[in-house]
């Protein structure tokens, strides 16, 4: 199984932010994918006519945490009952996805969706489709959270998020 895997959970800036806390988490990167424009753009997937997903690929240390973590991470991050958002943020583009790279990640994704779909009161919606492209987000895009602390968006959204995982994952935080 290859340690890596991409995540949509709604706006980008939020999960990258979440996940570059995690212990064992060894990168980060903002992006798109799930969708079929090539070589797409944050002004053209924000029209939600890409196909693609705000999305983050990230790299981890399977010795250190596994993907059933990474997961644990993700769902609680989200809301993955909401089909085409999270919040405020509509479209497809913030669709709740994960992009598997194999079979032994496939079945690890389907194991554990299937173990928690009875902790929320309606279905899990997120999609699980396999890994084809990963787009990078323009440079503006990496870091943001750590960038603009003091932008309301960062204020409002991103920390209380960033909040609720650290007090739930303390011995996952970094």
């Amino acid at each position: 199984m290859k340690p890596e895997i991409v995540l949509g959970g709604g706006c980008f800036w939020c999960t990258e932010a979440i996940f570059k806390k995690i212990k064992g988490v060894k990168k980060v990167i903002p992006g798109y994918a799930g969708g079929w424009v090539k070589n797409p753009n944050y002004k053209l997937v924000a029209t939600g006519s890409t196909g693609h997903a705000e999305v983050i690929k990230v790299k981890f240390d399977d010795k250190k945490i596994s993907l059933k973590e990474i997961l644990e991470v993700f769902f609680a991050a989200h809301d993955p009952t909401t089909k085409n958002r999270q919040g405020e943020d509509v479209g497809t583009q913030y669709r709740s996805i994960i992009l598997f790279n194999d079979d032994n990640q496939k079945d690890v994704i389907k194991k554990y969706i299937k173990a928690i779909k009875s902790d929320f009161k309606r279905p899990i919606v997120t999609e699980i489709k396999k890994f084809e492209k990963f787009y990078k987000a323009e440079s503006h895009h990496k870091d943001y959270y750590n960038k603009n602390k003091e932008a309301a968006y960062c204020k409002l959204i991103i920390a209380p998020k960033m909040k609720k995982i650290k007090d739930k994952f303390k011995d996952k935080w970094q």
